[in-house]
């Protein structure tokens, strides 16, 4: 067996040679949120990882052996709900409030701009579809968020790759404030017997 006990997040710092020529493993979200773990790399080597508790392993991500070699990790396709706003009434708010019922519900869930992901789940499912949303079934990589404290926590111990740019977000004293714009919610939509509202 192969030991790991070390991550380089999203291979930083290391050249795209090293990466190409880097063993794959592929795991699926089950076992990234895991700190302690078996797998089998694309070379067949047994490997026994031992990270730091707490520690999430995402897709993109480096092991590196004991005797220094790298395991590139994939983030392998597995079940999930996707979740998109309606097409012929939603909006991108829709997406928002979703993903507020079910923070409040502590559902790990993947953002993105025009859909989230999240674990099947049937109860949640019917949640959705009665908020209007459209729920479909697929395989695909998972990513959920890690929350706002394991991002606050976890940033002293890598780097986020925004070295470009500063983190201070408080207005200049020679900033104009910015006027903020506060647009109302879309009108619910009403089903009638016409509607074709097939989620």
């Amino acid at each position: 067996m192969l030991t790991i006990n070390k991550l380089i997040t999203q291979g930083r710092g290391l050249s795209r040679v090293l990466l190409a020529r880097a063993a794959t493993v592929l795991l699926d979200w089950d076992v990234r949120q895991k700190s302690r773990f078996d797998a089998t790399d694309s070379q067949g080597r047994t490997l026994g990882v031992f990270l730091p508790r707490g520690a999430v392993v995402r897709g993109g991500d480096v092991l590196v052996a004991e005797d220094g070699s790298l395991i590139a990790v994939q983030a392998a396709p597995q079940p999930v709900l996707v979740v998109t706003p309606c097409k012929e009434h939603g909006s991108g708010f829709d997406l928002v409030r979703a993903a507020y019922h079910l923070g409040n519900r502590h559902v790990p869930l993947e953002l993105k701009p025009d859909h989230l992901k999240l674990a099947p789940d049937h109860v949640l499912a019917d949640l959705l579809r009665q908020m209007h949303l459209t729920v479909a079934a697929a395989d695909a990589p998972f990513e959920p968020e890690s929350g706002a404290y394991a991002a606050a926590t976890a940033s002293a111990g890598h780097d986020h790759g925004h070295a470009d740019h500063g983190h201070d977000h408080a207005p200049s004293a020679t900033a104009a404030p910015k006027a903020i714009q506060i647009q109302s919610a879309p009108a619910p939509h009403v089903h009638g017997p016409g509607c074709k509202h097939d989620h």
